[in-house]
């Protein structure tokens, strides 16, 4: 077991803790929730809306249904970061449906074990330019698989939790959009 295990176990144990002496309504806790993830759930609305503005209510609007609906939160259906996150992506949804600028993607099919080399490929490559910048050709879901597996750091099992997705197509979504961004480098 590596040195780091205890510590994760501990935090783990922190936040289940925390999350239950909130869901009890107690404010000292909830505080600190909203303190633990406020900067997280701001920067992936930030950049699933691409303004501050849109972001900075979005953000109130996640912390505030978080407040509504702790006390059914289950640690069986998910993490409680991935449940917090799944508040934010429906409300960004709701936000571009409102707006309409936010156009579904087909359902893709399963990359094959040859074209993994793709992947690998543009993760070898993105380093040489802005994924930002990159990554603003690709569809929405695709930025935001993006967004969740390499800016926040969630697995793929907690990605479709928050996109209400299965792991196939989390890892779908993945692999065509790094597949793109390969093209567009090489392209380039």
């Amino acid at each position: 077991m590596s040195a780091t295990a205890p510590n994760a176990t501990a935090r783990a144990e922190d936040l289940w803790a925390l999350v239950a002496r909130a869901q009890k309504g107690e404010r000292e806790a909830l505080e600190e929730l909203y303190l633990q993830h406020f900067d997280r759930i701001y920067s992936y609305l930030h950049l699933s809306v691409g303004n501050r503005h849109d972001a900075e209510d979005l953000t109130t609007q996640t912390f505030l249904r978080m407040l509504e609906a702790i006390g059914r939160f289950r640690w069986k259906s998910a993490p409680f970061s991935a449940w917090l996150f799944r508040i934010a992506h429906n409300l960004a949804m709701d936000h571009f449906r409102a707006t309409r600028r936010w156009q579904p993607e087909e359902e893709v099919p399963e990359p094959s074990e040859a074209e993994s080399s793709a992947e690998e490929a543009a993760l070898q490559s993105i380093g040489r330019k802005s994924m930002l910048q990159l990554i603003e050709n690709l569809s929405d879901e695709q930025q935001q698989v993006l967004t969740l597996k390499f800016v926040f750091n969630f697995s793929n099992g907690e990605a479709a939790t928050i996109l209400d997705k299965t792991e196939g197509a989390v890892k779908s979504l993945q692999h065509r959009a790094l597949a793109s961004l390969h093209k567009q480098i090489s392209s380039s």
